[in-house]
């Protein structure tokens, strides 16, 4: 089954916030950002790391992104875009489609201990402290709150294993698909643009067409 996918374009409606969720080897972290969204407001809670050294995110953080996507986002619609089920862009697939030319290399993350300090969070809460400050422009993509207002799973989407992996007829929440990939995008004066992507150091590439890695699958590099 294929999960509620998309993305929301909004501004900030405060300040973004870091939370932490405690999993059973790790601590994953998140930025929590509020988004004026008609007249409610919805999170968007994007990756930023793990306490597991084991675990951290590679990820890449384009300050002069270009891509033959953004000028259809611009002219696009405020609010939610559903694509659940799209194989094609808009919809992000970090291996189908080019979301990732000219993005350079994967970075590691940091190890979080919980302060501000790490990368990418410190970049990122930068970025969206002066997208708040300025009015500027994001985009989420990522999959659809079951219940509530949201987006998560802001990172890449395929490639896990153990409990992730895509049956067909998988009707669960976080199993792993094609063309569901997440990512921020924010929109700085002068139509220029910055792009975060990431992805966990343990999901592998490349992958099948349900989105689970091949036999000859490595990690992300």
């Amino acid at each position: 089954m294929t999960l509620p996918y998309g993305y929301v374009r909004a501004t900030l409606a405060g300040e973004p916030v870091l939370k932490a969720t405690r999993r059973p080897n790790e601590t994953q972290y998140h930025l929590h950002a509020a988004l004026k969204v008609g007249d409610g407001t919805w999170d968007v809670a994007i990756n930023v790391g793990t306490t597991d050294d084991d675990d951290r995110l590679k990820y890449k953080l384009a300050f002069d992104y270009a891509n033959s996507m953004l000028q259809a986002l611009a002219d696009g619609p405020t609010g939610t875009t559903d694509l659940t089920g799209t194989r094609a862009p808009p919809a992000l697939d970090f291996l189908r489609g080019d979301v990732l030319d000219g993005t350079g290399r994967w970075r590691d993350s940091d190890v979080m201990d919980g302060s501000d300090h790490p990368e990418p969070l410190a970049s990122l809460k930068r970025l969206l402290l002066r997208a708040h400050a300025e009015g500027l422009e994001v985009f989420v993509f990522g999959r659809f709150f079951r219940e509530g207002d949201g987006i998560h799973d802001v990172h890449m989407n395929q490639g896990s294993t153990k409990r992730f992996l895509h049956r067909p007829g998988d009707d669960g929440n976080d199993h792993n698909d094609v063309w569901q990939d997440g990512a921020l995008l924010v929109r700085l004066p002068d139509d220029r643009w910055v792009a975060y992507v990431s992805a966990f150091t343990q999901q592998l590439v490349p992958t099948d067409d349900l989105g689970n890695p091949t036999p000859d699958a490595k990690p992300v590099s």
